[in-house]
């Protein structure tokens, strides 16, 4: 189906525009033939509107001759058949109708009028096919950089999709060999340990399964993620490990990408406590500002320790992932100073739709309530 045919609106502006054309048609015509300007438009105005769907076609003929699609001369003179075809059955519609107003009403010029008039209508018919023509190759031009600029679009965002399944895809497998390293140390000497480390490890991978297959979760299930992997990490360091948290209620209801806080978390465990005999405390902080989320995981870290395998693995790997959903408005920045080691999340701060509702709808119910007591 035509493009202009698939609303009421562009319908009326298409008619619209011809009304002027046959408003200028109109005055030709009542020049031409010398006759009153009402005798013109009876003659003008039907034809006007058989012509305004007639220039239609060109969609067609330009959708099955693209340009480009045929030596220009072949693909010119093709047009210009085209154009002289369309004009010429106007033509003949027009005496027809010439015919029947002066033998059914008496309107219409003398003789050499409608001659005038008609060769007018022949050229005017030709012009304005032309013009359908370059209007509807403007249309598919445009129509087809709007697709291939779709096209370019999918095609990033499969690239980025891809690129995220690959680099999620690295979690769990670097999580699970460490932990099983942890429980292979832990059988020999505390098998009560150890076993309760394989229960633990098996929640945080149920959950850690059924949050990564969705796009976004609220913060407050990631960071219940975060303390299975440090329930796991506790069993094997005990006392040395140490959780604080502060975190705002408006934080925890903000969405962020799935399995974001354990690569953080693990680093905080791995480079950090393990790295000092005393051990040491996390703590995680989350503030929402304005438009933004800023999630900080704070861990002391022994700086003369030598650097361990894998270091600064899942920080490219978190910082890789929000850059990528996030150009522009997320980012990671880590800092080291006075011993301490803090990995920073900027992210923009979505929530759910049902939170977003909630405080409107407890407006109107407050707003509610006055009204009622007064």
């Amino acid at each position: 189906m035509h493009p202009l045919l698939a609303g009421r609106l562009r319908i009326l502006l298409y008619l619209v525009l011809w009304a002027g054309i046959g408003a200028l048609l109109t005055g030709l015509f009542s020049l031409l033939g010398r006759q009153p300007v009402a005798d013109a438009a009876v003659f003008a105005g039907p034809l006007t509107l058989v012509y305004a769907f007639a220039c239609l076609s060109a969609w067609w003929v330009c959708r099955s001759r693209p340009i480009g699609s045929a030596p220009p001369w072949r693909l010119g003179a093709l047009l210009a058949g085209a154009a002289l075809q369309s004009a010429s059955v106007w033509t003949a519609v027009g005496a027809g109708w010439a015919a029947i107003l002066k033998a059914r009403a008496g309107i219409g010029p003398d003789r050499g009028g409608i001659v005038r008039e008609l060769a007018a209508l022949f050229v005017s018919g030709v012009v304005l096919y032309a013009q359908s023509l370059v209007a509807h190759y403007l249309a598919l031009a445009f129509e087809s950089a709007r697709a291939a600029e779709r096209r370019l679009l999918e095609s990033e965002l499969s690239a980025r999709e891809a690129e995220l399944k690959a680099l999620r895809a690295q979690l769990n497998p670097h999580f699970l060999f460490n932990s099983l390293n942890s429980i292979s140390a832990l059988v020999g000497s505390d098998p009560e340990a150890a076993r309760r480390m394989c229960h633990l490890l098996g929640d945080f991978l149920r959950t850690s399964l059924a949050l990564g297959a969705r796009p976004r979760v609220a913060l407050r299930e990631e960071l219940a993620l975060a303390e299975h992997y440090l329930a796991v990490e506790k069993v094997r360091y005990g006392p040395r490990l140490a959780v604080e948290r502060d975190v705002e209620a408006a934080a925890e209801r903000c969405l962020v990408p799935p399995l974001l806080l354990q690569p953080l978390v693990e680093n905080a465990v791995k480079h950090g406590v393990a790295s000092r005999v005393e051990g040491g405390t996390i703590r995680i902080t989350a503030r929402r500002r304005a438009g933004h989320l800023e999630v900080t995981i704070e861990n002391p870290f022994d700086p003369d320790a030598p650097p361990r395998r894998g270091q600064g693995v899942g920080l490219d790997n978190v910082r890789r992932r929000i850059e990528a959903l996030d150009p522009g408005s997320a980012g990671l920045r880590v800092t080291r100073e006075g011993g301490r080691f803090r990995a920073m999340l900027y992210l923009p701060a979505f929530e759910p739709e049902a939170d977003r509702r909630a405080p409107a709808r407890e407006a109107r119910r407050v707003g509610g309530d006055a009204r009622d007591e007064a």
